[in-house]
């Protein structure tokens, strides 16, 4: 008989069925944590009960010395010493400085559609507290001035940031955590496991029986459900969505998705970006960076990116757009929307 685990967060569900594994733990053991502003859900299947606990400890001692490190609103974190500097040079050691060079590296090499100087527009729109806003254009343009991550400076083991500038890595820090979890699992010696931070959905080694893990991907206009399913292994699924955090005012819906060039929501046309690869941080960037773009661009961006990846843009007509990297393991699933289905093609 199988046992099925379903877990729908804010992006994508689990699918899996039970062990036949001798070596393995039959069901598993899990944790559900809050960090990061974000529900985490780690599933870890090891020898036995006793491994699979030593395992999820060390991972949940991961997600707190990253969301220590990282987090903007840690008085005690470097990040928050970096925006807190007024224009003088902050210490900070060779993983904080490789984030931030790698969150500049996806910027370029997006155009700008991502940019982790944008925490003053944030703060300005509020998304995360308890009365989010609309901010007048006068008000966003007077805060795009410090905003622009080519303007952070490296030094010797150092980081400087003009005045009134300020870092917020919302839009690569999960999708880094997921990459130091893919290591800590390893070397945890498990083999098998399944890890949702939020939006982003990494799947360790393959189900305990061998097959394919099933990740199913969240219907953006229908919450609680999804229209395909993804059948993957040792592989990250990250998804950007205006359904994930939102207000409405005055009859508009306002998400957290915004543009680093304009300060204002993002709207262009797709409500749902899904990028799956084998590089967490890259995921988290690309699928911020790509639903800022648009579908024209992020098609013209896939095809000519230096590194492979795969993705699924939803637009706003109830097209769904799938990559030809996923024909093998994308499996449509029946929805309300009746979702017309197109392969992408890089020739």
């Amino acid at each position: 008989m199988k046992k099925w685990f379903l877990f729908s967060l804010v992006m994508a569900a689990f699918l899996s069925g039970c062990s036949d594994t001798p070596a393995q733990s039959e069901s598993g053991s899990s944790t559900t944590y809050i960090a990061m502003n974000t529900e985490m859900k780690l599933t870890v299947f090891g020898e036995n009960s006793d491994a699979e606990q030593q395992a999820l400890a060390n991972a949940v001692a991961e997600i707190n010395r990253l969301d220590a490190l990282l987090s903007r609103h840690n008085e005690d974190s470097t990040i928050s010493a970096i925006n807190r500097s007024n224009g003088a040079p902050v210490n900070a050691d060779e993983e904080v400085m490789d984030l931030l060079k790698a969150g500049v590296q996806y910027s370029k090499d997006t155009g700008g559609a991502l940019d982790i100087t944008v925490a003053p527009i944030m703060d300005a729109w509020n998304f995360t507290g308890e009365h989010p806003r609309v901010p007048s254009q006068e008000e966003l343009d007077q805060l795009l001035a410090h905003v622009g991550n080519d303007r952070i400076v490296f030094g010797n083991g150092t980081v400087t940031l003009e005045q009134g500038m300020a870092i917020d890595l919302g839009g690569i820090a999960k999708g880094y955590a997921s990459d130091r979890l893919s290591h800590v699992l390893e070397e945890s010696d498990i083999k098998s496991a399944m890890v949702s931070l939020g939006g982003n959905v990494y799947v360790h080694g393959r189900k305990p029986d061998g097959s394919l893990w099933r990740i199913a991907v969240e219907d953006p206009n229908n919450s609680g459900s999804y229209f395909g399913i993804l059948h993957v292994a040792d592989q990250f699924a990250i998804t950007s969505g205006g359904y994930q955090r939102y207000f409405e005012k005055n009859g508009t819906t306002y998400y957290h998705i915004i543009d680093p060039k304009t300060g204002d929501v993002a709207r262009n046309g797709l409500v749902s970006v899904t990028i799956v690869c084998n590089n967490g941080t890259m995921g988290d960037a690309l699928s911020t960076a790509l639903f800022v773009m648009g579908y024209d661009a992020a098609v013209d961006f896939w095809k000519h990116y230096e590194i492979d990846f795969d993705m699924i843009l939803v637009d706003d007509t109830g097209h769904i757009y799938l990559t030809e990297g996923l024909k093998d393991c994308f499996e449509p699933y029946p929805t309300e929307q009746n979702y017309e289905y197109t392969f992408l093609t890089k020739n």
